[in-house]
């Protein structure tokens, strides 16, 4: 599913802090241990399980009534092959619907006029079988849809690989603290802290229209998500 990489940058840094000073029941002071901080990167591949197009009808008109009428009429054709083609209800929701005027504006001013209505509906289609894709794009373009706005691919397993990315960039941090600590002629000791600030992972790659409809049959080429982590990590020094 993944393959781990780890980011070459990776920002390190030995600090001797002296912390706040507490008392012991005896009454002696002591002072919290030096720490070693560091940063790890890391990174992880996962191939695409998942699509979502956007299919649009875009209809023009005299009238904004004539112009719905064909828009339904066309959009209820795509809904109705896509449920063929094995789309359920819950993978298929409106994303938008408008009707506006096409207006004629006089180079000599004056008062422009309406010359049309356009109408556009965008349905959001989810696909879980990556290899439906392109059959779904192309059923769809033949029953009235003229625009695919974008094709967005997503993995369902994303969340594992996040978590492998973290994983690795937590071994990263040791590493470099690692041989930090023995350049300072200590070792690394117990964490003492640390924190994650991985990016949320969103839909990739995404393709317009016009590379879609260049092909006969619409060829798909998911490749694959590159998802990352970074982790901060306090670890106490141990001197010799």
């Amino acid at each position: 599913m993944r393959n781990s990489m780890f980011a070459a940058a990776v920002i390190v840094a030995m600090t001797f802090v002296p912390g706040p000073v507490r008392l012991h029941a005896q009454g002696a002071p002591r002072q919290d241990p030096p720490r070693i901080i560091a940063t790890g990167t890391g990174e992880a591949r996962v191939s695409p399980d998942r699509a979502t197009i956007f299919v649009g009808v875009q209809s023009r008109a005299a009238t904004a009534a004539a112009a719905g009428a064909d828009n339904a009429r066309r959009q209820k054709a795509i809904l109705d092959t896509l449920k063929a083609l094995g789309l359920t209800p819950d993978q298929l929701s409106t994303l938008n619907y408008n009707v506006s005027p096409e207006m004629q504006y006089n180079q000599n001013g004056g008062t422009p006029r309406v010359t049309g209505y356009v109408v556009t509906n965008t349905v959001r289609a989810e696909v879980r079988k990556i290899d439906d894709v392109g059959r779904l794009i192309d059923a769809a373009l033949g029953k009235g849809a003229n625009e695919i706005s974008s094709l967005q691919f997503y993995s369902s397993k994303a969340d594992s690989a996040r978590r492998a990315a973290m994983a690795d960039a937590v071994k990263n941090a040791r590493a470099d603290a690692e041989a930090l600590a023995a350049a300072a002629g200590g070792s690394v000791g117990p964490i003492l802290e640390i924190s994650t600030s991985s990016s949320p992972v969103r839909p990739f790659n995404e393709m317009p229209m016009a590379k879609m409809a260049a092909a006969q049959s619409t060829p798909i080429e998911p490749g694959q998500q590159m998802i990352s982590a970074s982790v901060n990590v306090r670890f106490t020094f141990v001197p010799k």
